[in-house]
């Protein structure tokens, strides 16, 4: 399949959110090369055009979108440099996989069906809009800067849902909310002990489309752990560094903390009994979660008594995970909060959540309660990056057109969804609001995590699907 190829060709492209400018330059030279209408516009997104084969003139024009942009994630023990490198890929039975790092499957397998279909020379189909959006990752600033009367399409194709029998028609919106403040550093004591605590192994995933499933939080186990440590051997922290990206629900967390040398023994033996516990009560979603201390060089700066205390109650009080089903849709989260970031270094803390909901005050009280619980702690909180969410559209024509598709392809009705993650098409109708928008893609595991994997026959499915709905564009 020409997709694999493309994909493979796309992949060897650095594109970190925020650092797009060779994947730009790779979609402009990819585009100019097949001889068709080619642009960038001012905030670096990519539009493609190519003209309806013969007989496919009176369909209505369709814009095909995926975002250039992927989410950066690998295994600690995994040397690898994403600025550089490209993503090593290989087969496992019927995934295609990564070597220790993020696939890029999300979303480059909606760029490369998209650049398959550009270069085709015997597909049949009307007028296509390729929209290649970036940074949709961190900020979906991309599909924000878009311009209205830039685009021509009047039905828009999003190809960025991760499972082969759902047609999404909606998701929920976001908001950054990230809790920043200084504190005093003081000397550790000096009969203390260095220790490292690491918390790592765990499956992580996409903090919207995974923030059901009951995943560990790094950060949240960590924080526990340091409350534990603090409330019965005074413990003092000197640093944490905990998760990654906003969008990813943390894997990882490492603290470097001082411990009073006399109750080394005793604090060995509570801490072994509090990683039982929580990964006991984590057993079946993680099972591979490990919690671990090593005795290190003792740290010559800790955190002051007061910032300490009241940072860990803070993390400890911030919500994380589901806030809140949806009324309105069975089954479907309605708000969430991902604690996806947390750092202490340098008297400067710094803890970065994600809250997401498909109700807009839903969303921002539970930022609001987040913001009242880390300025209880005295610090300044910012929030920001905010995107809308999509409303579903039940009575979309084009839902009728794919409802009917899939059913005479596969024998059975997909599922008509919403989801949690966030998606672009809601930005995107607010500048085109007459514009009929669907969601729907190849089956996509672990997204934002090492674990992340696509679905060969999955693919191959999709893609034959998506020739099937070309050719039955309504007309004009």
């Amino acid at each position: 399949m020409d997709v694999w190829n493309k994909f493979a060709d796309l992949n060897e492209v650095p594109r970190p959110s925020k650092k797009e400018e060779r994947v730009i330059k790779f979609m402009l030279d990819f585009g100019n090369s097949l001889g068709l209408e080619t642009f960038s516009d001012a905030v670096g997104n990519v539009i493609i055009r190519k003209q309806a084969t013969a007989g496919m003139e009176d369909r209505k024009k369709i814009t095909l979108q995926s975002h250039l942009d992927m989410v950066h994630q690998k295994n600690a023990d995994t040397h690898f440099d994403f600025d550089v490198e490209g993503i090593r890929m290989y087969i496992d039975s019927d995934w295609v996989k990564a070597k220790g790092t993020t696939l890029g499957a999300d979303n480059g397998l909606g760029v490369a069906t998209i650049m398959a279909l550009l270069e085709s020379t015997d597909i049949p189909h009307p007028f296509l809009e390729a929209l290649f959006t970036i940074d949709e990752e961190t900020g979906m600033t991309g599909a924000m800067g878009l311009e209205g009367g830039v685009l021509l399409g009047e039905i828009l194709l999003n190809l960025d849902t991760e499972e082969d029998d759902e047609l999404d028609i909606g998701c929920a919106g976001g908001i950054d909310v990230t809790a920043m403040r200084s504190y005093n550093q003081v000397n550790a004591a000096a009969d203390s002990a260095g220790c490292l605590i690491t918390v790592k192994d765990l499956q992580g995933g996409h903090s919207g489309m995974d923030i059901h499933r009951g995943l560990g939080n790094a950060n949240k186990i960590m924080n526990r752990l340091l409350f534990n440590g603090i409330e019965k051997f005074g413990l003092q922290v000197a640093e944490i560094d905990g998760g990654s990206l906003r969008n990813a629900i943390p894997r990882e967390s490492f603290a470097k903390v001082a411990v009073n040398s006399s109750l080394k023994s005793g604090f060995e033996a509570e801490f072994a009994q509090w990683a039982l516990t929580i990964k006991t009560e984590l057993s079946v979603n993680e099972p591979g979660l490990t919690i671990s201390l090593e005795w290190v060089e003792t740290p010559v700066k800790v955190m002051q008594k007061d910032a300490q205390e009241k940072l860990i109650r803070a993390i400890y009080t911030a919500h994380n995970g589901v806030y809140a089903m949806s009324a309105a849709i069975a089954d479907l989260v309605e708000t969430s909060n991902n604690i996806a970031r947390v750092v202490v270094k340098d008297g400067a803390v710094k803890i970065s959540c994600l809250t997401r909901s498909s109700v807009n005050s839903a969303k921002m009280d539970l930022a609001n309660a987040l913001k009242s619980a880390f300025q209880l702690a005295g610090c300044e909180v910012n929030m920001d990056g905010e995107y809308p969410g999509w409303n579903p559209n039940p009575d979309s024509a084009i839902l009728r057109v794919l409802e009917s598709k899939y059913e005479v392809l596969f024998g059975v009705k997909p599922d008509v969804v919403a989801c949690h993650a966030g998606l672009e098409c809601g930005i995107l109708g607010q500048n085109y609001p007459e514009m009929d928008m669907i969601s729907f893609g190849p089956t996509i595991k672990g997204a934002h995590s090492p674990d992340e994997r696509v679905s060969i026959k999955s693919v191959q499915k999709f893609w034959k699907y998506l020739l099937e709905i070309l050719k039955d564009i309504p007309k004009n």
